[in-house]
């Protein structure tokens, strides 16, 4: 049998390698706690976010600018533009708002995760040290010197010394930790309430754009009708449409010579290389259609009987479905989203080499400004903005300084 001194040793250094333990485990969950509670919830809270009141200031522009040209008696066609870049705006901010909302959700639903672990966490702690209490309880209510004088060698006193220590500190932590936890999951749950007002408060804000979305297509309805009954308006809708492309001319020449050129060109070859493609320059009359519908509109110039005048196409007009997807035709990177006089909602993917595709009229856009899209990536989905024909694509391919007739780079169907 072991010498006494020896048992009291073991079980000593047992005791102590456990309490080091449990001291390891205990610093570790308040390393981890600093750092869940020191996160900063402001991003979650601040919802009314920069990019949401750029496009309210934006609107509020596009309205007193709309609401100023009609005192003017300006063109039905100017009236129209005006009113499609408005609803264009208010599109975009619907967007952002479900955006918001959503992750205002999640954010809620994170919160709730982490309140319901902490509060596992804290019960756990509060039955451990529960435990602890009814132990002592139990063991006697010795104060600590009174057990330390009553050991029967010094050896002894030692040993209960050192491990009183060591429960002593274990015992701060414990309840240390336990307020820790109960601040941390106080705060979490106000977090928690500020964000599910934020994202109520997101949704009506959306609702009541969505109504208001609804009365300015009303309008646009009413708007168009006069267009087409009238051959002054459909000639100011032509003039529009000019004063569009001049416009669209600017944008390749801008996004041609900025200085982020060079960085667009590096990502497509990469990109280009990864997925084994060829350039577009010589993916003439291979490349896949945009969208399916028929081809209403041709390439170049052609003589319009109604009001006796020859006008320029500078890309081509499909015809499909309300809502039909619209693709990118080739991989690259998305350099412009836009409103564009005569082309409404506008798209311009760089292919690299520059080869640019325009993708207007177009609705429900999915992408974003430098988002690298692939071949076949929906971008958006069949639209009328700044269209007097109903919904359609006008697709355009302009390279090396010129505009080409898309037919001929489109694969034959």
């Amino acid at each position: 049998m072991k010498p006494f001194a020896t048992r009291i040793t073991n079980s000593l250094l047992l005791g102590s390698m456990f309490a080091r333990k449990f001291y390891l485990i205990l610093f570790s969950l308040v390393l981890v706690h600093g750092q869940t509670a020191d996160r900063d919830y402001d991003k979650e809270l601040n919802y009314q976010s920069k990019a949401v009141q750029d496009l309210k200031n934006d609107i509020e522009a596009t309205r007193k600018k709309l609401h100023s040209e009609k005192n003017r008696e300006q063109s039905t066609v100017r009236t129209l533009s005006n009113l499609e870049e408005e609803i264009s705006l208010v599109e975009k901010l619907i967007k952002q708002l479900k955006k918001e909302e959503s992750a205002a959700r999640g954010d809620v639903k994170k919160l709730e995760k982490e309140i319901s672990q902490q509060e596992t966490e804290l019960s756990d702690l509060r039955i451990r040290y529960a435990n602890r209490a009814i132990s002592v309880y139990k063991k006697g209510s010795l104060s600590d010197i009174e057990r330390v004088l009553s050991s029967t060698s010094w050896r002894q006193a030692v040993y209960r010394t050192k491990y009183q220590r060591i429960i002593s500190e274990i015992d701060k932590k414990l309840k240390s930790r336990i307020r820790s936890l109960l601040m941390s999951i106080g705060k979490k749950k106000l977090d928690s309430e500020a964000l599910l007002r934020k994202s109520i408060s997101l949704k009506k804000e959306r609702e009541k754009q969505m109504a208001d979305l609804s009365v300015k297509r009303k309008q646009k309805k009413q708007e168009l009708a006069k267009i087409r009954t009238n051959k002054t308006e459909l000639s100011h809708y032509i003039t529009e449409k000019e004063a569009g492309v001049k416009q669209l001319e600017e944008l390749i020449h801008k996004i041609k010579s900025d200085k982020d050129k060079s960085d667009r060109e590096e990502r497509i070859r990469r990109n280009r290389e990864a997925l084994r493609t060829k350039s577009f320059a010589s993916l003439k009359g291979q490349l896949p259609w945009p969208a399916n519908g028929e081809v209403v509109g041709k390439f170049g110039r052609k003589w319009n009987a109604e009001l006796k005048t020859t006008t320029e196409n500078t890309g081509i007009d499909i015809k499909g479905k309300p809502g039909a997807e619209i693709t990118a035709v080739m991989g690259g990177i998305v350099t412009t989203i836009t409103f564009l006089r005569g082309y409404g909602n506008v798209i311009i993917i760089d292919h690299g080499g520059d080869f640019f595709t325009i993708y207007s009229h177009v609705t429900n856009i999915q992408t974003n400004v430098d988002s690298e899209v692939r071949g076949g990536d929906v971008i958006a989905y069949m639209g009328d903005s700044g269209s007097v024909n109903g919904a359609q694509l006008h697709f355009e391919i302009w390279g090396k300084d010129q505009r080409f007739d898309p037919e001929k780079w489109l694969e034959k169907r």
